[in-house]
Parts: C-alpha cells; structure tokens; sequence
C-alpha cells in the first residue's frame, strides 16, 4: 500500500465519528449557515495540525503530559458546556429547528468551531501524535505523501458532511428529528467530557 493511501484511510478512520466538530459541521451545513467557512476552519485546522505532526511536533507534545492535562480540562470545560447547550435545545420545542442550535453571525461560528477543534484534545493525540508516529515509518518523500493523503480525507470528509447535509434536510424538517440530533449530541459530548476527566485520573 503506498503511503499516500496509507495516510488516507488512516486519516478517514480517525476523523468519520460522530463528535463535537462532526456535529457542529452537521448542524452548520443542515441550516446553510456560514457552510463554507466552517468547513474551511475545519480542514485548514486538520490539515496544520497534521503537518505538525509529520513534522515531528507528535514526540514533543506526548513529552509533555502538563500540556495534555490543559488542553483535556479545558476540552472538557467546553464539552459540557456543548452538551448543555445541546440538550436545553432538545428540551424547548421552540428551538427545534435548523437555525435554533446553529451559529447564525459569521464571527460566532467561527469562534465556535476553532474551540470545538483546538480545544479538543483527541484531535491532537489523533492526528499530531498518531498519525505523526505512524508518518516516521515512511523515509522523507513518502512522509510528505503521507501527510497529504490524511489531508485529503480531511478535505474530503468536511466538503461532504457540510454541504452533503442539505440532502437531509427533508428529514430534518420534522421537530422530532432535531430533538433525537440534539439529544444525540448532548449524550456525545458528556460522553467525551467524563472521558477526558476519568482519563485524568
């Protein structure tokens, strides 16, 4: 299997899962809210992210466990904050609509979608520490094709779910459908918040 290849499939297993990111792409591309530039923060976030880590960044973050423990408390600040904010939206039936969850001025949705990608700790042991650990098996040029195939698969996951969403939109156009998504979401991030903590342990 070349590396190029290699670096794709890893890269699509570890970013298709449902999480705080996915699910605010969803909701983003479910509204048709500021699409384009959520799936960019995300992608251009993924893919700096995963240079670093090809770069060699991998072995200086995993020596550095304090950095890890910050990174995992305010990721998980944030996650139940998400998770809140989720299930109140799942409880009032008055927001149970495409634009209700989803960030409606330009700058907010920006700012939301940077937290829930850089304050996401797994994001780094996945892509800087996994995928840059698995990226030194390969010599210098097969590296590069590497990091550009798990680019890819960001590039083409984030193009797909943000924009692939509006093809549920009749589905979505039930309330009972936002309640269960919210109420998915919100069972998710708690999920991933008391992993975080319990991992600090």
């Amino acid at each position: 299997m070349s590396a190029g290849l290699e670096g794709l499939l890893l890269g699509a297993g570890l970013i298709v899962a449902i999480g705080a990111q996915n699910a605010h792409v969803l909701r983003q591309g479910l509204a048709r809210r500021h699409v384009a530039l959520v799936v960019a923060l995300c992608t251009l976030s993924d893919m700096s992210l995963i240079a670093a880590g090809v770069a060699g960044l991998g072995g200086l973050v995993a020596a550095h466990p304090d950095l890890i423990l910050a990174i995992s408390l305010g990721g998980a600040l944030f996650l139940i904050v998400y998770a809140l904010r989720a299930l109140r939206a799942a409880l009032d039936p008055g927001r149970l609509d495409a634009g209700g969850g989803a960030e409606a001025g330009a700058a907010r949705a920006s700012a939301v979608t940077l937290a829930l990608t850089w304050l996401n700790p797994h994001v780094y042991l996945d892509t800087v520490v996994l995928l840059g650990g698995l990226s030194s098996r390969f010599p210098p040029p097969e590296r590069l094709d590497f990091a550009l195939g798990a680019m890819a698969a960001s590039l083409l996951w984030f193009v797909a779910l943000g924009y692939g969403a509006r093809l549920l939109a009749p589905l979505f156009a039930r309330p009972m459908a936002w309640r269960i998504l919210d109420l998915t979401v919100a069972a998710v991030m708690a999920w991933l918040a008391a992993k975080l903590l319990i991992g600090l342990r």
